[in-house]
This record gives structure tokens, C-alpha cells and sequence, in this order.
């Protein structure tokens, strides 16, 4: 072997394959080969600050085989992602081989934004060396997150619950949300009216909205009012005042960048930001399209960049005026900036746009075509000319009333004929006004109606506003949402509506509340902000990594000490309930194994406990303790009816006849484990979460996580399947043998 070329994902590798000779070995890393320690802190600050770094659980093999093949190569090219992480897995790479290797020069960086062989035969051609820059910015933020994580974490499970974490930007993340649900809770509606007339204009009818009186902006506050302007409206002579033509453009939008994909993914296809983010870097990898060589479909897929090659531009137009014609291709080429970014890589865009979605659509899953299409279409508008709109505006008086109307008709589509326009604006849309209006025209009017509406509060976040709220502020970076985003679901710190809405739980409030208290520079937005600033200006070389890290850690380290060292006591919100057992305490928040619940202050000398439910105003109601219900199954112990009950880890069957009989019902299966074949699987729970294990537990100690059926797979004739339900409430039944593969919906 004479060269080996060591990338991030082993789905790049038969990609990459296809370009290079057999003089090449291909291997992959599997992602990060090392990171600091589970169990300890990892990072010493004395003269300077020391990195402890291991390698990750079952990579050892993977760093021993890589070593291997460097020891055996003639030259070794490092290829991971052109991004900070792909920068700190080339770094640890490259350690690892320059203990095999005899002489260090032979190591290589390379980077390419997009897998095709001229990208990658251009990389091999100006190989480059690892920009320790970029492996400081990454490390600087790997610190930082250790050192809140690692050290606010435990001060956590001591003052609410065991099994909390923090984040540095995790948390920032989280307030938001909770800030906007403490806006919606506070927020009190207020009634307003509008006025709308249906006028006649000789036989054709539209529509005109209420905007002036007696030369003044009116205000309606309530239902007499209106009633009273729509009893002297009636009765008014309305003629044409004013008529005002005019042409308005609406320009093509950018091409994608992460943040803008993410959104428009999860608006227009319905997919959430960790979806978004799997199918494009299946997308990127590469598929096959009919043959067994893999295609690159897109560019580099974590980018802050609006940036276009120029032989994508040339090769762009080129299509646009081959199958739109020239009247939709500028006159130049459009360029699109971001304030913010490094412009390290490209935009989104396809790789070769002459490959169509119609042609990759027989060969790819359908999720693969929609996100293809979607970046496609947005990548091809980019460069057509704007939208021609001709605007007519009519105002119409009464008396002391002035109504206005304003037409859109759609002159020239444009971009439009690829690439819808924004959601926002399609819900609005235009009325259509007669051609036949003119000035000093007498309208008829044939109806006057007042409408009632009410204030509404700021709309909770969804993955996508989310994404733009923390993209405005400056929280995160494009390779950081889908993580926080997953995290906080996770930790459940947050719940979603049944619009896939954020919902702060009661948890995350108080642990954001318990951190904006007592550390407030990390939950500051604007410290967070500026915080991803300076790794940017590290990653440049404008800043040192360890003065950023000293500045941070100088005052986070004394704050931590304070919060810390307070009354090591829970902490609890308290309400304004008066305890219903005792009468002497109000009852406080608490959160137990099975999320929170309301708890008498005076605990332990009064026990009472009770769950509780948020209203809309954000007050709290007692709910009802639920009586344990009767079975008309007996209990096989004692012969006494079984009850169904609530615990702390959820509902379950046990004896009415407790404590004197302690039976209870275990759902069991009619096959035997799948692992030792001497009992049936077993339904447990364990923190809220459910998952069937062996009953010969422990000698036998499979288990299977989730929920399963009893049903046959058509497919390997196992005796059961898997039952998946996604955020959306879409159920699939799926084979746990990963060789099989059976997969099907509830609805197929």
C-alpha cells in the first residue's frame, strides 16, 4: 500500500472510492477518536491549561488498525469534515500516526466541501497542514462546556433533583424558552373591533377595511363603538378618492446555510432539525442512483456561508437559461452576504444542479427527495430574477370615513416559478380588485361588518423560530442547534404542545430559574453571544485560546463557589397554597423519580402530597388524588379483586388486599427470551420509562428498551417487533434484528 486517505464517516468511504485509484486505502474514524474523561474534569489550569485527553469507549481498535495502515503508507492524507470538529479529530489523528510513522511530513490535511472528483483530486493536488487555530477555537469551546457541565451539574442534582445537567449554551437556549412562556403567562388579552364594507363598483364587489375617521387612526375598543360607527356609516355617500398604481419587486432569497435549511425544513416538509440534519449528511455522503457507485448530491452541509463557487454559478446559469430562457436570468450573477459567519465553506447547494429531484427521485427515500428538492429549488431561485408585483392602492370616503383597499397581481413570476414564496406571505395573500374602479367613482355599499379580536400573546417557539431566535441573538453556531435542541427534549427540561410547540416543565423553569439567580454571566444572552465570538476570533488567530479561557473561567469559578456553598437544602418553589392537611405551611414544587409534584413546606412533620397541572395564566391547581379501580380479575394469590393503580413509576395491577397480599401483575409473553430461552420477557418501569427484560433476571440480563407487540415479523419470523412512536404520533412496528430490517407503519 502507498497511500491512505483517513475521513470522518464510514459512508464517505465507497463515495470517495469510486475516484481514487487502487494505489489508495480509504478508512474511517467513526466520528471522534478521543475526548476528555467520563469520570473527571480532564482540564488543568496551572502555567498554562492542560488537556487530558482519552480515547472514546471501543475506539482503541479503531486508533490501533488506523496506526497500522499509516505504519505501511508512503503518504497519509487526513480528510475528516472541513469544519472545527473534523479539524480536533484530523489533530488526534495525527498524534496517534506520528508514533508509527518515521517521518511526520508524509501527514497531510486535506478538505473539500463537496465529495465529486474534481473537489477531491483538487484537495490531493494542495494538500495543507492541520490549522491549529481551528483546533484551539474547537477546544477552547470543549472546555468551556466541560467546565459548566462538568462543575454546575452537580450543584444541581444537590439543590433539585439527582440526574440534572446544565449547558453552556444549553441553558441559554432553555431560558428563552422559558422566558416566552412566562410572557404568555403574564400576557392579558385586550379586546379590539375592525370595520369592514363590501362596496359595489357598477356590478363587482370587493372588499375595503375601516383605517381613518375624521382624519385620525381609528381606535375601537368594544362592541358599542363599533356598533355606533357601523349605525352612521350606513347611511354615508361613497365615492373614489384616490387611486395609487405602482410596481413592487420581491427578490429571490439566499441560498441555504444551516440555520435557514433547518427552518425551512421543518416548515415547508414538516422535519425537525435533527432530521434535517441526518438526511443532508446522507445527501452529502452520497447515494446510489441506479448503479453501485454512490452520488455526492450536495455541498458541505454545516455552513454559516451564503457563499457560491464560481463554476457553480457559470454551470447554474447555464441551466436557468436552457430551461426557463433568458427573460428569467439577471443580467449578472446575484452575490448574497451574511453579516455574521466565517465563510469557510460554501452555501447549501447541489453539486451538480443538472441533476435533477425528477431524476433521483426513482432510486431514494422519500425523505431523501423532498430535502433534495427543497435545496435545489432554493439554490436554482437564487440566481433568476425578482418577482414583478403591480400594486394598485384604493381609498375610498364616506363622511368623516375612510376605507382602503390594496390589489397585488402577480406581473412577472420570476424566482417564483421554482420557489414558492415564504409561508407567511401565502397565508396572507392579496384581494382582487375590479378593473373597472375609478377616480371619483360613486360606490354602492352593500354591507357594513364589524369584527371583534383580541391581543395575542407571543407565540411559543418551535424548532424552527427557536433556531432564528437563537441565530438572531448569536446563540450557538449551525453545528450546535440540532444538539440543543435534542438535549433539552432529552433532559426534560421541555415538553412539546400539540402544535410541536416548546413548553418549558416545571423542571426546566426552576432550573433556570435556580442558574439566571446565581449565575447569571453564563445565562446572560449577550455574554453567551460574545462568548461564540471570541472562539470565532480564535479560530482566526486574533485571540489567544487560554486568555479566553482564563477571562471566563476567573469569574465563572467564583460564582460557582457562591452558588455552591448556599443552603445545601432542595430548592422549591413555593406557591400560594395553603397546605389542605395541616394549615399551617403553603405547599412548594418538588420534583421526585416521577417529575414534580406539590409538597407541604413543613415536611417531614406534615406528609401531604398532590399532583398539580399549570393553567393558562400560570396558577396552579390541585388535582384530585385518583382512587385505585376495581378489576374484575382476581388475584391468583389471595382470590381477592386486583386494582389498578398509580405509582411513581406510572400505572400498574396489584392485589386490593395490600399490604396483607403484596402480588402484583406483571405483563408477561407467550415466547420465551430470545437470549437463554428459560423464561418469558417480563414489562418493567423504570424512571417513567418502560422496557421488557428477561424474568430470570439476573442470571439472564437481556433486555429490550421500549415498548414491543406480540407479532409475528413477515419478514425473519421472529416472535415480536419493536413499536416506535415519533414526536408526530406516527406509530411503526419495527424488527429488532438489524439484518432483517422488517419496518412498517400503522397506518400501511
Amino acid at each position: 500500500m502507498k497511500k491512505l486517505l483517513i475521513v470522518e464517516s464510514p459512508a464517505k468511504i465507497k463515495t470517495i472510492g469510486k475516484f481514487l485509484g487502487k494505489q489508495f486505502r480509504i478508512m474511517s474514524t467513526l466520528g471522534h477518536i478521543k475526548d476528555l474523561p467520563k469520570k473527571k474534569l480532564g482540564v488543568t489550569i496551572n502555567g498554562s491549561i492542560v488537556i487530558d485527553y482519552v480515547p472514546l469507549e471501543k475506539k482503541d481498535k479503531v486508533i490501533a488498525d488506523i496506526c497500522k495502515a499509516a505504519s505501511q503508507a508512503n503518504e497519509i492524507y487526513l480528510a475528516p469534515d472541513p469544519d472545527r470538529e473534523g479539524e480536533i479529530i484530523a489533530w488526534h489523528v495525527a498524534q496517534e500516526i506520528e508514533k508509527v510513522v518515521e517521518n511526520p511530513d508524509i501527514i497531510h490535511r486535506i478538505t473539500f466541501n463537496e465529495i465529486t472528483q474534481s473537489a477531491i483530486e483538487e484537495a490531493l493536488r494542495h494538500p495543507t497542514v492541520i490549522d491549529e487555530q481551528k483546533v484551539a477555537a474547537q477546544q477552547a469551546r470543549r472546555i468551556l462546556d466541560r467546565w459548566v457541565g462538568y462543575e454546575v451539574s452537580p450543584v444541581l442534582w444537590r439543590k433539585i433533583a439527582k440526574g440534572l445537567s446544565a449547558g453552556r449554551v444549553q441553558s441559554v437556549a432553555l431560558k428563552l424558552i422559558c422566558m416566552r412562556e412566562e410572557e404568555i403567562r403574564s400576557f392579558k388579552p385586550e379586546e379590539y373591533w375592525s370595520i369592514e364594507g363590501v362596496f359595489d363598483a357598477a356590478g363587482k364587489p370587493f372588499n375595503a377595511e375601516l383605517v381613518q375617521f375624521k382624519g385620525k387612526k381609528i381606535s375601537i375598543p368594544d362592541s358599542k363603538t363599533a356598533t355606533k360607527f357601523v349605525d352612521d356609516i350606513k347611511p354615508q355617500q361613497f365615492t373614489v378618492t384616490g387611486i395609487k398604481d405602482s410596481k413592487r419587486q420581491k427578490k429571490a432569497p439566499a441560498p441555504f446555510m444551516t440555520s435557514t435549511l433547518q427552518q425551512a425544513a421543518y416548515n415547508r416538509l414538516g422535519f425537525s432539525v435533527q432530521k434535517t440534519m441526518t438526511v443532508a449528511q446522507k445527501l452529502y455522503e452520497g447515494v446510489e442512483l441506479g448503479n453501485a457507485n454512490p452520488t455526492a448530491l450536495i455541498t458541505y452541509m454545516r455552513t454559516d456561508s451564503l457563499r457560491i463557487a464560481e463554476s457553480a454559478i457559470k454551470q447554474l446559469r447555464q441551466h436557468i437559461d436552457k430551461h426557463f430562457g433568458k427573460e428569467y436570468l439577471p443580467p449578472k450573477s446575484l452575490v448574497y452576504s451574511t453579516a455574521k459567519g466565517q465563510d469557510a465553506h460554501e452555501a447549501i447547494r447541489p453539486v451538480d444542479v443538472t441533476i435533477t429531484p425528477t431524476q433521483i427521485k426513482p432510486y431514494v427515500p422519500a425523505e431523501l427527495f423532498k430535502l433534495y428538492e427543497l435545496i435545489w429549488r432554493r439554490f436554482v431561485a437564487c440566481q433568476m430574477k425578482a418577482a414583478q408585483y403591480a400594486q394598485r392602492q384604493v381609498n375610498i370616503e364616506g363622511g368623516p370615513y375612510l376605507f382602503k383597499v390594496t390589489g397585488s397581481t402577480l406581473l412577472f413570476d420570476g424566482f417564483l416559478k421554482v420557489y414558492a414564496a415564504d409561508e407567511d406571505e401565502d397565508k396572507k395573500g392579496t384581494p382582487t380588485l375590479p378593473s373597472t374602479i375609478t377616480e371619483k367613482m360613486v360606490l354602492g355599499l352593500e354591507k357594513i361588518e364589524p369584527k371583534q379580536h383580541f391581543t395575542q400573546p407571543p407565540p411559543r417557539f418551535t424548532e424552527a423560530s427557536l433556531v432564528k431566535e437563537m441565530e438572531k441573538d448569536g446563540i450557538g453556531r449551525p453545528s450546535t442547534y440540532a444538539t440543543i435542541l435534542k438535549t433539552i427534549q432529552l433532559r426534560e427540561y421541555t415538553t412539546l404542545d400539540n402544535k410541536k410547540r416548546f413548553v418549558p416543565t416545571e423542571l426546566g423553569m426552576a432550573v433556570t430559574r435556580l442558574l439566571d439567580e446565581n449565575l447569571p454571566t453564563i445565562m446572560n444572552i449577550s455574554f453567551t453571544a460574545n462568548m461564540e465570538e471570541d472562539l470565532d476570533k480564535v479560530a482566526q488567530g486574533k485571540m489567544e485560546r487560554d486568555k479566553v479561557l482564563r477571562e471566563f473561567y476567573k469569574d465563572f469559578s467564583k460564582a460557582l463557589k457562591a452558588f455552591a456553598g448556599i443552603t445545601r437544602e432542595k430548592q422549591a418553589e413555593e406557591t400560594n397554597i395553603t397546605c389542605p392537611a395541616c394549615g399551617k405551611h403553603k405547599l412548594v414544587i418538588r420534583f421526585g423519580k416521577t417529575g414534580s409534584f406539590l409538597g407541604c413546606k413543613g415536611y417531614p412533620e406534615c406528609t401531604f402530597s398532590a399532583n398539580f397541572e399549570r393553567t393558562e395564566d400560570g396558577s396552579i391547581k390541585i388535582l384530585e388524588k385518583k382512587e385505585p379501580e376495581l378489576l374484575k380479575e382476581k388475584c391468583p394469590q389471595c382470590g381477592k379483586p386486583l386494582q389498578k393503580r398509580v405509582g411513581r413509576y406510572g400505572p400498574f395491577i396489584s392485589c386490593s388486599g395490600y399490604p396483607e397480599c403484596k402480588y402484583i401483575h406483571q405483563e408477561k409473553t407467550t415466547f420465551l427470551c430470545p437470549a437463554c430461552g428459560k423464561g418469558p420477557l417480563v414489562k418493567r418501569n423504570w424512571k417513567g420509562r418502560v422496557f421488557w427484560c428477561c424474568s430470570t433476571y439476573p442470571k439472564c440480563k437481556f433486555s429490550i428498551p421500549g415498548d414491543i407487540v406480540e407479532t409475528t415479523c413477515p419478514k425473519c419470523k421472529a416472535p415480536y417487533l419493536l413499536k416506535k412512536t415519533d414526536r408526530s404520533g406516527t406509530t411503526e412496528f419495527i424488527c429488532a434484528s438489524k439484518e432483517c430490517g422488517y419496518r412498517q407503519k400503522d397506518s400501511e
